[in-house]
């Protein structure tokens, strides 16, 4: 099995995940900014979309998608629950965490990224993304992860987002309850092993 991944791109969360699960896999970085992997070779030669993350199955087939690859790898290892079982109410809910932080964190991001993008978008953008992250803030409040006391799935799609605020220099620094929560993930062993593959730093 293969990950195709960026270093700190939204890869970053299933990276930690396969870590998590402690599935066998190997790393294929790519440079998204040129559309290039392994020494030059145009990435939609592997994925059509352009981007990551990517897995490639043991079959040679691809998966691709995070929230999908989040849990197709909960559930090749269910021993380590990393997402509640299937058709149980917590399950939806871990599935409803998931789809806001790439619809409504993870998308928000775009403007900021985007160096073509107006003043005014890159305003909206903000102020959206800080509104939702109040609301996880919130939602954090006297819970060391977003399910309850024990790790999952989307806690590493959060901290990934999260921690692209740094990049674009908007301040996070009152969601108090997010930054304990980053300050418990970086902790983790997957965390600190993904960061040292990805060659990131803490």
């Amino acid at each position: 099995m293969k990950l195709y991944y960026s270093p700190g791109a939204c890869s970053l969360a299933i990276h930690i995940s396969l870590r998590e699960a402690g599935l066998p896999f190997a790393l294929e970085s790519v440079n998204i900014r040129e559309g290039t992997y392994a020494g030059g070779k145009p990435f939609t030669e592997v994925n059509p979309k352009g981007y990551v993350p990517v897995l490639r199955l043991d079959d040679d087939s691809l998966l691709t998608e995070g929230v999908a690859l989040q849990q197709w790898i909960a559930d090749q290892a269910p021993h380590k629950n990393l997402l509640p079982p299937a058709g149980t109410r917590e399950r939806y809910t871990a599935i409803e965490w998931l789809a806001f932080i790439t619809s409504e964190l993870h998308k928000s991001f775009g403007p900021l990224f985007n160096p073509t993008a107006s003043e005014d978008s890159k305003k909206s953008a903000a102020e959206l993304l800080l509104k939702r992250f109040a609301y996880v803030d919130e939602k954090l409040k006297g819970h060391d992860y977003l399910m309850g006391s024990s790790f999952s799935a989307p806690d590493s799609y959060l901290f990934t987002v999260f921690n692209w605020s740094h990049y674009v220099k908007l301040d996070v620094s009152k969601f108090t309850n997010i930054l304990a929560f980053c300050e418990r993930m970086k902790a983790r062993p997957s965390v600190r092993e993904a960061y040292a593959a990805e060659g990131l730093k803490g």
